[in-house]
C-alpha cells in the first residue's frame, strides 16, 4: 500500500511517497529556512507564502522519484495540526483538493504523531513502547500503546525544551536555529561552568517547565553585559544544554521505572540533538531498556513520517472528507477532526 504524505505545519514544504508505513520512495522537501535566518526565528507569512509557491513541485517530484502516479497511490495523508495555521493551510488544501480530483481517500495526521511514526521507517519498531516526543514547540511523554492508541502522560506547562534551546541560542548570538548552534559548540564547552537549576511542577512529577530556565541563561548573559564581563559561550551553551536534557531524562527515567517500559522511543526535532541521545543511551542501559531514535534525517519535519503515520491511521480507518480544516493547537491524544 502506498501512501503519500504531505507536509506543512512549519516552514518546510514536504512530500513523500512510503509503502506500507516502513518503505519509504521518496522523500522530497523544500524549505525556506535560509529567509527565515534573516529575522531570527520562523516568520508565518513568508513560510506560508512559499508553501503555496512549492507544493505543487514539490509533491509532483515526490511522485516522479517514487517512479509512480496519483493513481498508484491508495490514499493521501497530509499534516493538519498542530502548526502555523497559514503553513498548514496550504497543505490541508491542496491534499483536498488532489484527494477529490483523483478520488483518493484523505487521511488527516497530527504532527506529532508523525513524529513518533519516523521511527517506524526502516525499522521493525510496535508498539507498545514510551515516548518522549520533544521539539521546537512540544515537549510530550506519551504512552504509545497501539498505532494510533495515545496517553499523554506529561508534558511541558509553558516553554517546549527546543523553543528553549533555540531561544537560549538567540540570546548567545549563535546562528539560527539557536538548538543546532548550541549542540555544535557545546562540544568546545565546559558542561560545569554554570549551574542552571531543574524547574519543578508542583502538582505532577511528570511535567516539564522550560520558561524558566530560558529566563535564567538570559539573565547571565544580560548581568555580564552589565558588567562587562566577558562570557565563554561555548561553556554557557555546554551548561545550558546540560540542563535541558537533564530535566527531560529525569522524568523520561521516572516514567520508565513506573510504567514498567521496556522499549522508549525519542521522537521530533530535539531528538537529533548529541547530548540527549548520549544521555538517553546511558539511562536506558542503566535500566536494561530498549532505546530507538529516528534516522537523523527524519528527526526535523518531513513528509515520510506523515505517510508512515497515515498508512496506521488510514488502517484504522481514520478518513476524512472535503470539510477537513487545519487547526493550530490540538492535543495529540485527540482523535477527531
Amino acid at each position: 500500500m502506498k501512501i503519500l504524505g504531505i507536509e506543512s505545519s512549519c516552514d518546510e514544504t514536504a512530500a513523500a511517497v512510503v509503502e506500507n508505513g516502513r518503505k519509504v520512495l521518496s522523500n522530497i522537501i523544500a524549505t525556506s529556512l535560509e529567509e527565515h535566518k534573516l529575522y531570527g526565528g520562523v516568520v508565518p507569512e513568508i513560510a506560508s507564502r512559499r508553501h503555496a509557491e512549492s507544493i505543487s513541485g514539490v509533491v509532483s517530484e515526490a511522485l516522479s522519484q517514487a517512479n509512480c502516479t496519483v493513481d498508484d497511490i491508495d490514499a493521501i495523508a497530509v499534516t493538519y495540526a498542530p502548526g502555523l495555521i497559514g503553513s498548514l493551510l496550504v497543505g490541508v488544501n491542496f491534499a483536498k483538493g488532489l484527494a477529490l480530483a483523483s478520488n483518493k481517500p484523505l487521511v488527516p495526521v497530527h504532527h506529532l504523531r508523525g513524529h513518533i511514526a519516523s521511527n517506524y521507517i526502516d525499522c521493525e519498531l510496535e508498539p507498545e513502547f514510551l515516548c518522549l516526543v520533544v521539539s521546537g514547540g512540544h515537549s510530550h511523554i506519551v504512552s504509545v500503546k497501539d498505532y494510533t492508541e495515545i496517553e499523554v502522560i506529561g508534558k511541558t506547562r509553558d516553554d517546549a525544551a527546543g523553543e528553549a534551546l533555540d531561544k537560549a541560542g538567540r540570546a548567545m548570538k549563535l546562528a539560527y536555529p539557536g538548538g543546532v548552534s548550541i549542540d555544535k559548540i557545546s562540544k568546545e564547552g565546559n558542561e560545569n561552568a554554570f549551574q542552571f537549576s531543574h524547574p519543578k511542577v508542583s502538582d505532577s512529577i511528570y511535567d516539564y517547565s522550560f520558561s524558566g530556565l530560558k529566563t535564567a541563561v538570559i539573565n547571565v548573559i544580560h548581568n555580564a553585559e552589565q558588567k562587562a564581563e566577558e562570557i565563554k559561550t561555548a561553556d554557557l551553551a555546554a551548561s545550558f544544554q546540560r540542563a535541558v536534557v537533564d530535566c527531560l531524562i529525569e522524568k523520561l527515567e521516572l516514567a520508565s521505572i513506573n510504567t514498567g517500559a521496556k522499549k522508549i522511543v525519542i521522537a521530533g526535532g530535539v531528538s537529533a540533538n548529541s547530548k540527549l541521545r548520549s544521555e538517553a543511551e546511558k539511562m536506558c542501559k542503566k535500566h536494561g531498556i530498549t532505546l530507538s531514535f529516528p534516522q537523523l534525517k527524519y528527526c526535523g519535519d518531513n513528509a515520510a513520517m506523515i505517510a508512515s503515520q497515515g498508512y496506521f491511521e488510514y488502517l484504522k480507518g481514520v478518513v476524512a472528507d472535503e470539510s477537513l480544516n487545519a487547526y493550530a493547537t490540538m492535543n495529540i491524544d485527540t482523535t477527531s477532526f
